[in-house]
């Protein structure tokens, strides 16, 4: 019998970074001592997990996000967006070190200029949770939380739970965790900086080994993946970008739920490419984050 307080089993536990994302769209990159007016301002919740938490709800699956919050305005806005897309957000930590906050510039052509700050003190305990209180289908992390992810890491592979990193860029967190997980999941950046090669299938070649699926998501690219059975390819969708903040996140969240929901690896990428591709054509990563009859759409399944 379970347990009477017993939490309910989600299909991702989202485990990472959180912050508030304050994004200027401008004519062009700042200069040296310019003073640069904005054309626009959108503010919203970030982070790689916890907007990957967000996408895995508004692909109607369920997600906690388990990472760290200040006790301030920022902290307390960024809850009130995982409530009101049903993230769950029983387990993250909470403290006196101020909320991360990160300020994006977004040029005219999409791509974008970050500039974030962290204090070290923001940090979720290494035992902040386990799958036994916490159940999940699959554990997504990003890095940010290296210890706390690598028990979960070990924990769920003792328990046979998947287990993905979003690898974003190479960092203290993700070399500890890369070739921890059952899927690594990288980003063009990651994976040039890594491997020192500018060819995706070389560089996926040059990571073979790191875990048994192995994923770059190359931009226009597409994503050039690897499992028991080779290197594939699956291409991008052609859009037009307005703000390339947060494709990523939709890329990994969704991914994570296709896992879930035992999708086949070439359909699980492809959808998750749309969720990716969709979230480029509005300004801002968390309110950019597609609905599944969207994705659906895209990917010509209604």
């Amino acid at each position: 019998m379970p347990k009477k307080d017993a939490k309910p089993v989600v299909d991702v536990l989202c485990v990472g970074f959180a912050c508030v994302d304050l994004n200027f769209n401008t004519d062009h990159h700042p200069a040296a001592d310019e003073k640069l007016r904005a054309t626009a301002m959108h503010t919203c919740g970030g982070g790689p997990a916890a907007n990957a938490a967000v996408a895995i709800a508004r692909l109607d699956g369920s997600a906690r996000f388990c990472g760290y919050l200040g006790n301030d305005a920022f902290g307390d806005a960024h809850i009130r967006e995982f409530e009101h897309d049903g993230v769950l957000a029983d387990s993250l930590s909470r403290g006196e070190a101020p909320t991360p906050v990160a300020t994006v510039i977004v040029k005219p052509d999409g791509c974008r200029a970050n500039i974030s700050y962290r204090s070290t003190q923001a940090i979720s305990p290494v035992d902040a949770l386990n799958f036994a209180d916490y159940p999940a289908k699959v554990l997504l992390v990003d890095g940010h939380q290296p210890l706390l992810s690598l028990a979960l890491i070990e924990e769920a592979r003792r328990v046979g739970i998947p287990s993905i990193l979003d690898a974003g860029s190479v960092s203290d967190g993700t070399m500890m965790l890369f070739n921890q997980v059952d899927y690594l999941v990288t980003s063009e950046k990651f994976a040039r900086d890594y491997t020192g090669e500018d060819d995706p299938r070389t560089a996926l070649a040059a990571l073979d080994g790191s875990a048994p699926f192995i994923a770059i998501t190359w931009g226009a690219g597409g994503v050039y993946w690897q499992d028991e059975y080779g290197q594939h390819h699956t291409p991008a969708f052609d859009i037009e970008a307005v703000d390339t903040n947060g494709a990523g996140d939709a890329f990994h969240g969704a991914f994570a739920l296709g896992i879930a929901q035992g999708l086949k690896p070439k359909d699980n990428i492809r959808r998750a490419n749309a969720a990716g591709a969709l979230t480029c054509l509005k300004v801002g990563a968390r309110s950019a984050l597609p609905a599944l009859g969207a994705v659906n759409r895209l990917c010509g399944l209604n």
